[in-house]
């Protein structure tokens, strides 16, 4: 395990101070089940929600609460920790019983090790390397999630822009039904192109779908 331990630290370019915590960091329960990685990984997982949330205020300063939160669980959830995992081969340093080959590590083995790892860069090297680490590693997730944020309304409106310098026109067309949970009509169109309509229960979303839909119209999704 230690040429382990140091091929790992080659391969994140991290050089541990206690190598103790680093194979306490790879170490299932299944393979001790005193002296494992389970406290690390409840440590690591605050400390990722946390890395990460501050990128997203960063990255997306306009978003609601709401939408934020979507954002961080689909970044920090057991399927991409698990991919994330897979990106540095983590399998190839975990320690648990009755396994001579790791290749088929299950999702949550492998996510919770990631949360431990990270658990450990903490401890060992602080908040400032162990941000360096996740973002290195979940910026391409960063960057998929800034890319979606190109939503319906810009690209319509970028279009707009460069075919006919001007903006895309929006209505308010209707607004009935109760106010907790309203039904809103709005309608969109861009010089040259037919009127479209959508409902949803806000206005902006309605406003998405309708320029969803006439971004379909034009074959420019």
């Amino acid at each position: 395990m230690n040429n382990n331990l140091i091929n790992f630290q080659k391969k994140i370019g991290i050089n541990f101070k206690n190598q103790k915590l680093l194979l306490k960091g790879f170490t299932h329960k299944s393979y001790n089940r005193i002296d494992n990685n389970e406290k690390l990984e409840f440590l690591g997982d605050r400390v990722l929600g946390l890395i990460i949330s501050q990128n997203l205020l960063k990255f997306f300063p306009n978003d609601k609460e709401g939408d934020l939160d979507k954002k961080l669980a689909s970044l920090v959830n057991r399927n991409q920790c698990a991919k994330i995992a897979n990106d540095i081969n983590l399998q190839d340093y975990i320690l648990l019983k009755d396994s001579k080959n790791n290749i088929n590590v299950e999702k949550k083995v492998l996510s919770d090790c990631l949360e431990s790892i990270i658990g450990c860069i903490y401890l060992d090297q602080g908040l400032d390397v162990v941000e360096k680490f996740i973002i290195k590693n979940w910026r391409k997730y960063l960057n998929e999630s800034l890319v979606s944020e190109r939503d319906s309304k810009t690209k319509l409106q970028e279009y707009s822009l460069k075919i006919h310098k001007s903006l895309p026109s929006y209505n308010l067309i209707d607004n009935k039904g109760p106010r907790h949970k309203p039904l809103i009509k709005v309608s969109v169109k861009i010089k040259d192109s037919k009127s479209v309509i959508a409902s949803a229960n806000s206005k902006k979303q309605a406003e998405q779908l309708a320029a969803k839909k006439l971004l379909g119209i034009l074959k420019l999704k």
